[in-house]
């Protein structure tokens, strides 16, 4: 379905460049509702906040961070999700594989945690930079990754198991499974390619009326499932074929065309999405960086995530679609997920190698400015950072 081809499937060098085997974390089916115990108690005073995610496979945790008016973090707690973090055979700076593991809904003031070891989600309660956990929710499947929402339907992706996907409805601060919500990917994921033939994504579509799955090296696909009314799903998607990109990410921009971060070619490609899930392509750029996989949209621009570059590539996009370049800017070792905050005057990436989130103020033309650093505690390989 794509109209066109770029380099040759040396998809998988780029997105596990540094990539050794790991074992795979234990993953139990308990759920096991829990009030929420901080290990750091915050401070009175609750401000504007940055959420990180550890994965890690003892205790997972979100770490709340303060943002500073300069943009600054200071730590103002730590809280367990009463859940496991977990990491897919082959993967080193991203346990999971995948963008989305932790997802903040501004309208309903929840937090949402993948507890890949645990096979289950923790929901939290977001006041400023405090959180109380009030939900540990079983994902429906093997290994979640990713959550998205809009409105008062939520999705988890899971990542084993062929790939599922599992829909809940959010009322009155409360999340339940949505019956018959549930589709399987059917991706024949095998213990060798966990890490590559896993899905990356699930993400709405900004009227959310449709849902798109991107598949890496699976399928070499996104695949687009409409949402009914009642948020159940289409029976099956519309599948668009990315020969040999490995799409990893997707982001949209205020026209609703799609962004997607193609780790094949490490490339940024722009499609219009349309009637019946068919994708497009409007426009496509090579970020001549290794490892091109996590994408996210501050304000007007977007900053990709190269993990085997160490360095972040910053987009603007037209009216049509059409890519501008804005540079690479240097992060520490092993770039994964990115947070954007302050009405897009921050970008906030965090770094796999280490555990460690850089800093940057978002200048005229979409610069990044560099302001500091915070290392996150026991998130070593970590994939998790959304902003409050």
């Amino acid at each position: 379905m794509k109209a066109l081809s770029r380099l040759a499937p040396a998809a998988v060098a780029a997105i596990a460049l540094a990539a050794i085997a790991v074992p795979v974390a234990s993953a139990s089916a308990a759920t096991r509702p829990a009030p929420a115990s901080p290990a750091h108690r915050p401070g009175p005073q609750a401000g504007p906040a940055v959420f990180v995610m550890t994965d890690n496979t003892a205790a997972n945790a979100v770490v709340a961070y303060r943002r500073a008016h300069d943009g600054a973090l200071t730590l103002a707690g730590t809280y367990y999700t009463h859940g496991l973090g977990g990491v897919l055979s082959g993967s080193v700076v991203d346990h999971t594989a995948s963008e989305g593991a932790l997802t903040y809904d501004r309208a309903s003031g929840l937090l949402f945690a993948v507890n890949p070891g645990s096979n289950n989600v923790s929901v939290f309660k977001v006041s400023g930079d405090q959180l109380r956990l009030s939900q540990v929710i079983w994902s429906g499947g093997d290994f979640p990754v990713s959550v998205a929402v809009h409105g008062n339907h939520a999705y988890v992706l899971n990542a084993l198991g062929g790939g599922t996907l599992s829909g809940y409805r959010i009322s009155g601060g409360w999340v339940a499974p949505i019956p018959g919500s549930s589709r399987s990917l059917g991706l024949g994921t095998t213990a060798a390619t966990a890490f590559t033939g896993t899905p990356g994504q699930v993400s709405f579509s900004p009227d959310g009326r449709s849902l798109l799955v991107t598949t890496k090296a699976a399928t070499n696909a996104v695949d687009v499932f409409a949402v009914h009314p009642d948020g159940t799903l289409s029976a099956t998607p519309a599948v668009n074929t990315l020969a040999g990109d490995v799409p990893f990410a997707v982001a949209f921009d205020r026209a609703g065309q799609a962004v997607v971060a193609e780790a094949g070619p490490s490339a940024v490609a722009t499609f219009s999405l349309g009637s019946g899930g068919v994708l497009a392509q409007l426009a496509v750029a090579d970020t001549g960086q290794m490892a091109t996989c996590w994408i996210v949209r501050d304000g007007r621009y977007f900053y990709t995530s190269n993990a085997g570059s160490g360095s972040v590539s910053g987009y603007s996009v037209s009216s049509s679609g059409g890519l501008t370049a804005l540079g690479n800017t240097a992060t520490d070792a092993g770039t994964v997920d990115a947070a954007a905050a302050g009405h897009g005057r921050f970008l906030y990436v965090q770094t796999g190698k280490s555990g460690i989130v850089d800093e940057f103020a978002v200048g005229a033309g979409g610069s990044l400015t560099p302001i500091g650093s915070v290392t996150v505690a026991g998130a070593v390989g970590g994939e998790g950072i959304t902003a409050g």
